[in-house]
């Protein structure tokens, strides 16, 4: 049984649809990415899974049971969270206090601390615990992110463009950190527009355009898929 399935999800403002009948599913330890062209409806999709935001139509379903309109924090207790397109930090707390807040979901205070000691030394920041986020490094302040993820002990991670901003090299240590953390069972779902970054890290790949999934395979598959091609040069090109 898959951990996350999403079956026809659907959601429309007004006169437009931003996600149209988008179905996938997710089993425990694998790493999917969904890519598209900005405005694809990538984050819409997230905003949906995570309760941020409710489906007009369709079912989300977490280890077999449905999850509409279970709100995010309630989601996160059962092991669904979520990063966000712009990092979301508390900017007076130090890397240890924002970690903790985040440890605080399922543990007293004590325990808490501990916790995120230990999420802020597997993503290698502990010798910066005491800064607060904005004398980190973008590559740090995304490392802090995954932190805070990590300490509500999750089963399902959605990562929303956690390398924009990154190099190449830059993205080596994150992505090595998730390499890991689905070894040990969590899955990840990334949105990404960094194709090198997503081909190395996904076991699958979904692509939404204009709402809708347009293709879905292996990393190979879809990057060689002429509809693909076609959504993100606009135009058709010789194989």
């Amino acid at each position: 049984m898959a951990i996350l399935d999403v079956e026809g999800v659907t959601r429309s403002f007004g006169g437009l649809v931003a996600v149209n009948n988008v179905s996938f599913a997710v089993d425990a330890g694998e790493i999917l990415g969904i890519i598209g062209p900005n405005g694809a409806g990538k984050t819409t999709l997230f905003s949906l899974i995570s309760g941020f935001l409710r489906p007009d139509s369709g079912a989300v379903r977490f280890a077999g049971a449905s999850i509409l309109g279970e709100p995010p924090h309630r989601l996160a207790r059962r092991g669904l969270v979520r990063s966000f397109q712009i990092v979301q930090t508390f900017a007076d707390m130090s890397a240890l206090d924002a970690v903790t807040a985040a440890a605080l979901l399922r543990r007293p205070m004590r325990a808490a601390i501990s916790a995120a000691e230990a999420a802020l030394e597997r993503v290698g920041l502990s010798a910066k615990r005491e800064l607060t986020p904005a004398s980190l490094s973008p590559q740090d302040k995304k490392l802090l992110e995954l932190a805070k993820c990590i300490a509500t002990e999750p089963r399902v991670i959605l990562l929303d463009e956690v390398m924009a901003g990154l190099t190449l090299a830059e993205a080596q240590a994150p992505l090595a950190l998730i390499r890991d953390l689905s070894k040990s069972g969590i899955a990840f779902v990334m949105v990404e527009h960094v194709m090198p970054i997503i081909m190395k890290i996904a076991d699958r790949i979904v692509v939404i355009n204009f709402g809708e999934k347009l293709a879905e395979g292996s990393p190979q598959t879809v990057v060689a898929d002429q509809r693909v091609i076609e959504a993100y040069f606009g135009e058709q090109l010789d194989a």
